[in-house]
């Protein structure tokens, strides 16, 4: 009996590790703040990337901040690779990043070690 229980909590564990690492977890997107200078939005950075989309409109001048909270050197960069930037984010400072939004599309982002992942979509 005790090895059917291990059984079957080993495999219950091995399920929830695939779910958790390569299932497909949606979620919200965020729109950007749009003014009449521009569009901003705020990314927090702690443990990942929340929001982990946002939504900018196409053609209107656009700006990300980010706000890093999380000391892991993992998260202490982000990375845009369509867009060629790899920036450095401070510890508990906000840092801007402008994005050039005249081309429509879906934009991954990432950490420094492609382990957190965001999703830009401009529109």
């Amino acid at each position: 009996m005790v090895k059917i229980s291990v059984l079957i909590g080993s495999v219950a564990l091995i399920g929830f590790i695939v779910w958790w690492f390569f299932g497909k977890h949606e979620t919200a997107a965020v729109a950007a703040t749009v003014a009449k200078t521009g569009q901003d939005a705020q990314v927090v950075v702690s443990g990942g990337y929340s929001p982990e989309t946002v939504v900018l409109q196409q053609g209107v001048p656009a700006k990300l901040t980010f706000m890093r909270k999380d000391p892991s050197a993992c998260l202490d960069h982000v990375v845009f690779p369509d867009m060629g930037i790899n920036d450095f984010l401070p510890q508990d400072q906000a840092h801007t990043i402008n994005i050039d939004t005249t081309k429509p599309g879906e934009y991954e982002f990432a950490c420094g070690m492609n382990m957190f992942h965001g999703k830009l979509i401009i529109k």
